[in-house]
């Protein structure tokens, strides 16, 4: 015969109240039972007392006899410190599903796009600032020669009227 020690469901609908029995793992969740060893309430705040009551005693004579805790008494057992639980690693679950997956690939590619736009944009302002500058820059060089050569003339007439002279 082998034993388990569970949780037996007891209280009302969306009520839960839950004893610690030691029961024949072939025997129903909520029936035969051959001892109650102690209480779990999860209506209770988790600081509270008396959200889990133990029989440590009993717990440790059902232990030393081969009774196994299922996986929440056994949380139960480890935080009483009398049984050591392992942590369980199931990396599988932590990943995304397809669906988050696609909307990350859709916002990380709508966001590449809006980037090379922008970049593209500055490159256009950027060539059109630069085309601008030479124009300007070409105007100011031609003022320049005008001025230059408007001044070469005004100086050759003078030296002319002074040569007439």
């Amino acid at each position: 015969m082998s034993l388990k020690i569970r949780l037996s469901r007891g209280g009302a609908k969306k009520r839960p109240f839950y004893r610690i029995v030691v029961a024949d793992s072939r025997s129903p969740r909520d029936g035969r039972y051959i001892e109650k060893i102690g209480t779990f309430n999860p209506l209770l705040p988790k600081d509270s007392e008396d959200r889990i009551q133990l029989d440590t005693d009993r717990v440790k004579h059902w232990l030393s006899n081969g009774a196994l805790p299922t996986d929440r008494v056994l949380r139960f057992l480890d935080a009483e410190g009398l049984m050591k639980r392992e942590p369980r690693n199931n990396p599988e679950k932590a990943k995304p599903g397809k669906k988050r997956l696609e909307r990350e690939e859709a916002k990380r590619a709508a966001e590449e796009e809006k980037a090379a736009a922008e970049k593209e944009a500055a490159e256009q302002a950027a060539a059109e600032a630069e085309s601008a500058d030479a124009a300007a820059a070409a105007e100011e060089e031609a003022s320049e020669e005008a001025t230059d050569e408007a001044a070469a003339e005004e100086a050759k007439d003078a030296t002319d009227k002074e040569a007439s002279e």
